[in-house]
């Protein structure tokens, strides 16, 4: 491959994962969301690796799929399409913190990658938006979903029909994003949550993030039920008894993630 479709360094115990191509404005295409699958599923069993950060290149996210691939989409059966593990499945179930650092534009499947993250970090001037119906398609990988259970049946529909574009602040007060930084400063804030995120127990980390994950999936009580084993389990753990005695003896835990 000539062109390095994603670039992967590491800044201490958090993965920066850089989309790399600019002159697309850093669009999805196969060949990127198949080495994005490749590399989540690496540092998924990279006991070094506590956080990932997920940015794009140039000072731009992600404009959207790349929509030329509909023409290879076109040629597919209708029936049964979409079926099997995706690069979307893979990131759904990464069990360490995925942060977006989203500069100018998230639009289409940029926006349902940053949906797609656990945290998003936006630069003031990024722009957030679903506009498929323009272009007469639809979101397909998570958009209709996700940016409901994110900003509510209204405010989605509004996004969706018409697509219209949110501003960074817009995205924030929605609920799209946690917080909104000056532009340019996206990665180095996300990486330093990252870092700190790194500072906890990676065994709390990965339940807690299973727990509140489960809430998408289930009824409150069944919720609640699924976080009560995650505690227990916490509880029972070398990390908690290092943290309760590192509290108590006023001094830094020494977490192994067991």
């Amino acid at each position: 491959m000539s062109e390095q479709l994603l670039n992967s360094t590491r800044r201490g115990a958090v993965a920066l994962l850089e989309i790399n191509r600019p002159k697309a404005k850093n669009s999805l295409n196969n060949e990127l969301l198949d080495a994005m699958a490749a590399e989540l599923t690496a540092l998924r069993t990279d006991e070094s690796v506590l956080a990932v950060v997920i940015s794009g290149a140039d000072g731009v996210f992600c404009a959207g799929a790349d929509i030329t691939a509909f023409d290879e989409i076109r040629a597919q059966p209708l029936v049964g399409a979409g079926t099997g593990e995706t690069f979307w499945s893979i990131l759904e179930a990464f069990p360490k913190p995925v942060i977006a650092a989203v500069e100018r534009f998230a639009l289409g499947g940029g926006c349902e990658l940053a949906l797609a993250c656990d945290i998003v970090i936006a630069g003031e001037g990024a722009r957030f938006g679903v506009p498929e119906v323009k272009i007469g398609a639809i979101p397909g990988a998570g958009g209709t979903q996700r940016l409901v259970k994110a900003v509510g049946k209204s405010k989605a529909m509004a996004m969706l029909l018409t697509g219209d574009f949110m501003t960074a602040e817009q995205a924030c007060a929605a609920g799209i994003v946690a917080e909104v930084v000056a532009d340019g400063e996206t990665l180095a804030h996300a990486t330093a949550m990252g870092q700190r995120i790194a500072q906890n127990s990676p065994l709390a980390v990965a339940l807690v993030k299973d727990a509140a994950l489960a809430s998408f999936e289930t009824s409150l009580a069944q919720g609640l039920a699924h976080e009560k084993r995650n505690f227990y389990v916490a509880v029972h753990s070398a990390d908690s008894l290092e943290g309760q005695t590192a509290f108590l003896g006023k001094r830094a835990p020494k977490f192994t993630g067991r």
